[in-house]
């Protein structure tokens, strides 16, 4: 099975940034690149974990919908949430409502700002976790690899929740902790390059 098509441009792209067609800009502009922002790399740790057992599509059609619910995902304001935030985000039929998942979005606000208090900064700490080159796969044919479980065993045992090896292998594809565009994607050389140029943070 292919794991490229032909873009609107005629250029190969991973197959799967034609599903649906807000795939392409997040596929072409977004996924793969690094991230050394805490704030956003916070927010797709979020959103990572509402997908389980959802599509990603589901969970990005609501994307600034969950902005918005939440704060922008400052950690900082999040981890202030009380009962009265869980119950008006339960009540927000633009968002995934589910408890637990939204419980552990505040939750994992918390364990966030001591994250920064231990390591310095989210991303910091999520970057010590960047496989080597040698350790890759061929781009996209695995859901977990030894760094996303070392990253989620990490994460747990700080207290986060919904941070799964899975969970964690999505993030790491999705924030440009490894570069997973499939080989011939155009985008891959693109994303090589940013992460050639990205200062890692220390």
């Amino acid at each position: 099975m292919s794991r490229l098509i032909e873009g609107p441009d005629g250029q190969c792209r991973c197959a799967w940034a034609g599903a649906v067609e807000a795939f392409l800009p997040y596929h072409d502009m977004e996924w793969g690149y690094p991230v050394g922002d805490d704030t956003r790399l916070f927010e797709k740790l979020c959103l990572e974990s509402f997908q389980s057992g959802l599509s990603w599509r589901t969970i990005l059609d609501k994307r600034e919908n969950f902005r918005a619910a939440f704060d922008g995902f400052d950690f900082n304001k999040v981890a202030d949430y009380g009962a009265a935030d869980v119950d008006r985000l339960l009540a927000d039929a633009d968002i995934v409502r589910h408890r637990g998942k939204i419980e552990a979005v505040i939750n994992n606000a918390a364990r966030a700002r001591e994250l920064v208090a231990e390591a310095g900064s989210i991303a910091a700490f999520v970057w010590s976790f960047e496989p080597a080159p040698e350790d890759l796969g061929v781009p996209q044919t695995q859901s977990t690899s030894p760094a996303s479980v070392a990253l989620s065993k990490a994460l747990k045992k700080r207290g986060w929740k919904f941070v799964g090896p899975t969970t964690a292998y999505a993030f790491m594809q999705a924030m440009g902790l490894i570069n997973d565009h499939a080989e011939g994607c155009v985008m891959r050389a693109k994303a090589a390059e940013a992460r050639r140029q990205f200062v890692k943070p220390a």
